[in-house]
């Protein structure tokens, strides 16, 4: 049988660290406030002059999971590349991302899921690696959000939350009857509830898509409905997760690690209490990077493996909730 491993990880965080204490001198906040709310102590963000990409960001994490797992660029038959906030509007970055590793005509697939843009593409690859359409797939998670973010009192709900940085792994097809790699995923969406979490403009519903009155009234910044956001995740991530562990055939009590969307510390403190969980089962390190939507999986799984957390046959868990809303959880087991 063929299974989807994850033959590497890497990943790449900006060295401009923004504290909670840094924030005040553009807005009215404390870093007393920031924890209680989110648990953030700081987050990266990329330079102030700008310049740099989400694929400038995937780039380098790609590299470090490239040379992790022994690949050439060459060696990818598929880029899937997960983000919201791509360096152009349009084309996509995994484009971008395939020129900067110097292929050719390497196939590029962007997706748009937000905070589940990992869960997503990982069930992606693991329908292109089982069906044999595809071998070896990089999939990467980045994020500049802090260009993108509204420094002000007015915008701060939003902007204390979010960080930039790039996750990166190798997806790779194995051959075995071992119940290994990627077992099991559950991931669904509500469009009902879109405009809990959204930005409106550039909008194509819209004509023209941007204008100065738009901009005026900040419709071109992050706008978060965070009480129902809030309620939406504590509620779905422990459903979610239990619907993906059947559908592998085993409980909570299997779970070595969970790795959650890393968007609020408290969202994953009542998903973990939800779960009856230990800490030591629960990975997070918001505290340090703030909210970096699509990466913050991959990021996860990266520290965990340099720290060596993770032992062979861990059974792993991987869930978030984000704009559109979407959610959703997959399977792992470690080879």
């Amino acid at each position: 049988m063929i299974r989807t491993i994850i033959k590497s990880t890497g990943r790449y965080l900006p060295e401009r660290v923004v504290t909670n204490e840094d924030l005040t001198q553009w807005m009215d906040t404390s870093d007393e406030w920031i924890r209680q709310r989110t648990g953030i102590e700081e987050r990266r963000w990329i330079p102030e002059e700008g310049d740099v990409g989400a694929s400038d960001l995937g780039l380098e994490a790609s590299k470090i999971a490239l040379k992790r797992a022994g690949w050439t660029a060459d060696d990818i038959d598929l880029i899937i590349f997960a983000t919201l906030s791509p360096d152009i509007f349009f084309p996509g970055s995994g484009c971008l991302l395939q020129y900067k590793l110097g292929l050719n005509s390497t196939p590029a697939l962007d997706i748009r899921q937000q905070c589940t843009g990992f869960l997503y593409g990982l069930e992606i690859s693991d329908a292109y690696i089982r069906s044999g359409i595809a071998k070896r797939i990089l999939l990467v998670g980045s994020e500049v959000h802090s260009t993108g973010l509204d420094i002000s009192t007015e915008g701060r709900d939003v902007t204390v939350i979010f960080g930039d940085g790039a996750g990166a792994v190798c997806l790779e097809a194995m051959e075995t009857d071992e119940p290994v790699g990627v077992l099991a995923s559950s991931l669904h969406a509500q469009g009902k509830y879109a405009e809990s979490l959204m930005v409106e403009l550039p909008a194509s519903r819209l004509n023209p898509r941007i204008t100065e009155d738009g901009m005026k009234d900040r419709r071109h910044y992050p706008k978060m409905d965070g009480s129902r956001i809030f309620k939406l995740a504590v509620k779905r991530l422990p459903e979610v997760t239990i619907e993906a562990l059947e559908k592998a055939g085993l409980s909570v009590n299997d779970i070595d690690m969970i790795f959650p969307h890393q968007a609020n510390l408290r969202i994953n403190q009542f998903y973990q209490k939800a779960l009856d969980l230990p800490d030591e089962k629960m990975f997070n390190n918001i505290q340090r990077y703030g909210n970096t939507t699509a990466g913050t999986i991959p990021i996860s799984l990266d520290e965990a493996m340099e720290q060596n957390l993770l032992k062979k046959n861990a059974t792993l868990v991987f869930s978030g909730l984000g704009a559109g809303v979407t959610w959703g959880a997959v399977i792992y087991r470690m080879p």
